[in-house]
């Protein structure tokens, strides 16, 4: 018999705004002065069907490797293919930086994808400068590498294309499996030490799952994708993330269980943190999902981050502080303590560089 939790997950349609949305409408752009916006349903019968058409915009920029300042991220070059990203994930922090782009953190960020056909030129433009310094290029950082828009665009594959052909050491971060389409390639790689590959799994409830993230990979599907990369040779580490107090909570111990037993090295995590626009999104999915539970979620977001639901200060933004950022910490150590004793993510290879093109002679 399903449960009550299990009943709302399925009746996201009957409820209104945007069905297989994380966001349920488009919150006002901060950048913006003026805004425009539907007051009369009935006055124009086809607005909900061309809103809900995504929108695949290609854009041309001029660099597309970014160099992170960050220390909490563990990575000194990002790459995004894309900006905004289909999943919907209601929590992601990556929303805000749509507004950049002259658009929403809501539905805009899932239906008006940014597309950088050009993102693998400028790559190894990048990688051919003298100065180049060799360091991890992580694809993804803001939006997913591998979101459903590269089944057409193949924009990522040939970006490690090139991160291959210069034996250029390569991260990545996704939660969809189409990243096993590209173990041929991510495979050599990892037999170099150059490549390796976080799966972002918040819980292993597909219900929960669904309604937080509604364009991923189902639960099985990322778990059977943590067990062909591990089989394949390439390290995989699985970020659960974010731990969502009140909600996910409960499954730290499990998720790390569940992904050792398939291969996985190693496991790292971050607590939930709703800046700008997007606490006002996750609030709109809390009254919608879990009504009778809302406040006590915010409230316990809030106690993590010093009274605040977004903490931006380094050190400290990522894990939270307090009871229960200790106590998801512990259940971290101890899960990696009883199900990934021994287990090592390999140093990379920096060395193997190549600083010419693959089959060009050089002259000195």
């Amino acid at each position: 018999m399903s449960s009550g939790k299990e009943e709302r997950a399925r009746e996201v349609g009957k409820l209104g705004g945007w069905s297989g949305s994380g966001a349920q409408h488009n919150p006002h752009n901060r950048f913006f002065k003026l805004e425009y916006g539907k007051f009369h349903a009935e006055g124009i019968d086809d607005w909900e069907e061309e809103e809900a058409r995504t929108q695949f915009i290609e854009v041309h920029p001029k660099t597309i490797v970014n160099r992170v300042d960050s220390p909490d991220v563990g990575m000194m070059y990002s790459l995004n293919p894309y900006q905004g990203c289909e999943h919907g994930c209601t929590y992601c922090y990556a929303r805000n930086s749509h507004e950049y782009w002259g658009y929403s953190a809501g539905v805009d960020f899932e239906r008006k994808i940014l597309v950088k056909k050009n993102a693998p030129v400028l790559l190894e433009k990048e990688l051919q400068k003298p100065n180049w310094e060799v360091h991890s290029i992580s694809l993804s950082g803001n939006t997913d590498c591998y979101q459903p828009a590269e089944r057409k665009y193949l924009i990522t594959r040939k970006c490690l294309e090139v991160l291959h052909k210069y034996n250029h050491p390569v991260g990545i971060i996704t939660k969809n499996a189409l990243v096993t389409r590209d173990v041929d390639i991510l495979g050599e790689m990892a037999a170099k030490r150059l490549a390796g590959v976080s799966i972002s799994i918040t819980s292993l409830n597909e219900d929960t799952r669904r309604a937080l993230e509604p364009r991923t990979a189902s639960v099985r599907k990322r778990l059977e994708a943590v067990e062909i990369l591990s089989k394949a040779g390439i390290p995989v580490n699985v970020m659960i993330a974010p731990v969502i107090p009140g909600i996910t909570n409960h499954e730290v111990l499990p998720i790390i269980k569940a992904v050792a037993d398939r291969g996985a090295v190693s496991v790292a995590h971050t607590i939930v943190r709703l800046n700008g626009a997007i606490g006002e999104i996750f609030y709109e999915w809390l009254e919608k999902y879990f009504p009778d539970r809302k406040m006590k979620v915010i409230h316990q977001i809030q106690e993590v981050h010093g009274g605040k639901l977004n903490d931006s200060r380094f050190g400290t933004r990522m894990r939270g502080e307090g009871n229960f950022a200790d106590q998801v910490s512990q259940m971290m150590r101890l899960g990696r303590e009883k199900y990934l004793k021994g287990k090592v993510w390999p140093e990379t290879d920096r060395s193997l560089f190549l600083r010419t093109n693959k089959g060009q002679t050089s002259l000195f």
